[in-house]
């Protein structure tokens, strides 16, 4: 195991996988990291390694990488909780990678790399995880801590520079195919709604001819990133009565009355996708928008991989770290002295203060601004 701040670019692999076990947005925001791996190595094959159900979003490239899932808890039975880990070990060592980049910091991809039987396994060193993890690598990269503006993503490209593995282009992107757009469109063409121009990436709303809906998401997986009910209600009449656009929610499916609930309370014009999409045709029918507005979610990081311009709500996470990298991503928060806190809501519940006394004008003033490309 070698353990260095910097050494010298990884020669000549011919197979690499890359794993990232962290959640959708971790995903998105890994894009850079996997641009950069293809650029530096261009005549090798490049797998991934996910989280089962992930790895739709990156099958919808046009030009996508080989992809491995670990399937979640729950979507096998118990002779499948016993025998699919064996099948993905022996289907990782089938591909008889030279090189393996775990992404986080966790003991479950040191115990991945490590079964790939890869001779080279590199990650970034981390001294508060137990020993066993580094000890399953053989490269190991120990860097500074820069604090949290430095962003998820720039963490991911400093560990690839540390192996000599170069990039200065920190946006995600991700470029559809034409397959995944053609049914994104189908979708929203049955749904009685106006298809944008999509076709420009790293457009301006005000340079965008599409400017009839926006989606939004006002959900979370965690109650304590959600902002209230009625505020949505009066973003979603506000946009119709001074913009004449239309809000297209989107969710997962066990959000969809939820996302009925707003709609049956807004006098505005509203359409409900929440469960109607795919993850890969999210991805689409968010780039057919003008606007994306929502919450703190892996929605936000879809929306700026297909170039839509973000308004994104934070309450305790830390935005400096989790927020969409680019000029065209606005954030709202509050003034409040703790903020980022990065707990889990306040004082043990699941409520969180900084998001309760966020109004209204707030909100609408940065989606006013994105709107005219202030």
């Amino acid at each position: 195991m070698r353990i260095a701040p910097h050494f010298g670019k990884i020669s000549n692999p011919h197979r690499i996988l890359i794993i990232q076990l962290g959640d959708i947005g971790d995903v998105v925001l890994s894009l850079p990291a996997l641009r950069a791996v293809r650029e530096a190595y261009p005549g090798s094959v490049v797998g991934v390694l996910l989280r089962g159900g992930n790895g739709e979003l990156l099958a919808a490239e046009s030009s996508p990488p080989e992809i491995f899932e670990v399937r979640k808890k729950g979507q096998a039975g118990f002779l499948g909780r016993l025998t699919e880990p064996l099948k993905l070990i022996r289907a990782l060592r089938r591909e008889r990678f030279d090189l393996v980049i775990d992404l986080r910091g966790d003991e479950r991809g040191g115990y991945m790399a490590f079964s790939t039987g890869a001779p080279v396994r590199a990650a970034e060193y981390y001294n508060h995880l137990p020993w066993v993890r580094n000890r399953l690598f053989t490269h190991l990269a120990a860097l500074p801590s820069e604090g949290p503006a430095d962003g998820a993503t720039e963490q991911y490209l400093r560990m690839l520079r540390a192996f000599g593995i170069e990039t200065g282009d920190v946006v995600p992107e991700l470029h559809l195919s034409a397959e995944v757009s053609r049914r994104a469109a189908a979708i929203l063409s049955g749904e009685g709604i106006p298809l944008g121009s999509g076709e420009e990436r790293g457009r301006t709303v005000a340079q965008s001819s599409c400017r009839r809906w926006v989606t939004m998401n006002p959900f979370s997986r965690w109650s304590y990133k959600e902002w209230g009910s009625e505020k949505w209600v009066k973003i979603m009449d506000w946009l119709w009565r001074d913009f004449d656009m239309a809000a297209v929610i989107v969710g997962s499916p066990h959000e969809r009355e939820r996302a009925a609930d707003l709609i049956r309370a807004s006098s505005g014009k509203a359409y409900n996708l929440a469960g109607r999409t795919t993850l890969a045709e999210l991805a689409g029918v968010i780039q057919q928008s003008c606007l994306h507005i929502g919450v703190d979610s892996a929605a936000p990081h879809i929306a700026s991989a297909v170039a839509t311009a973000t308004v994104t709500l934070y309450g305790p996470s830390d935005w400096r770290y989790w927020a969409p990298p680019g000029k065209h991503h606005r954030i709202v928060t509050s003034d409040m002295d703790c903020v980022p806190c990065r707990q889990k809501g306040c004082e043990g519940r699941e409520v969180s203060r900084c998001l309760d006394t966020l109004e209204v004008a707030q909100v609408q003033k940065v989606i006013r601004e994105a709107l005219s490309g202030e």
